[in-house]
């Protein structure tokens, strides 16, 4: 039971920081925030969106820490380098954005899979035929 709960409160943790990385995405640009901030903002989802890894993803249990540990811990940095009114409005700014982005999401990734079933579909029949 124990067990379960500590997954709960893990993957509430998980999605407040993946709503944190946005609303910090949308407060690099905003005039209010400090330089400071900005660029090391821009510096964590640079090192997030690079292949380059501080510890090779290849070296066991290690390999990840830099994604499991560190990139949170960077990121709890940042906010608060950032004034707690400003991140309020870009935290809901990005609830928000996560709504509408999900369904459009949701609508094309079903759209894909529906194309290539019916491609798929098409091709099978074709062969089939001849």
């Amino acid at each position: 039971m124990q067990l379960k709960a500590s997954l709960v409160r893990l993957r509430v943790r998980a999605r407040s920081i993946k709503r944190d990385a946005r609303a910090l995405n949308l407060a690099v640009r905003d005039p209010r925030v400090r330089w400071y901030a900005k660029l090391f903002a821009l510096c964590i989802a640079a090192y997030a969106l690079s292949p380059i890894d501080l510890i090779p993803d290849f070296v066991p249990v290690l390999g990840y820490l830099d994604e499991a540990i560190l990139l949170p811990l960077a990121i709890l940095l940042a906010i608060k380098m950032i004034p707690p009114a400003i991140m309020a409005e870009h935290r809901a700014a990005a609830v928000r954005a996560e709504a509408k982005s999900s369904t459009a999401g949701a609508l094309a990734i079903g759209t894909i899979w529906l194309v290539t079933i019916a491609l798929s579909g098409w091709l099978v029949w074709r062969r089939l035929a001849n």
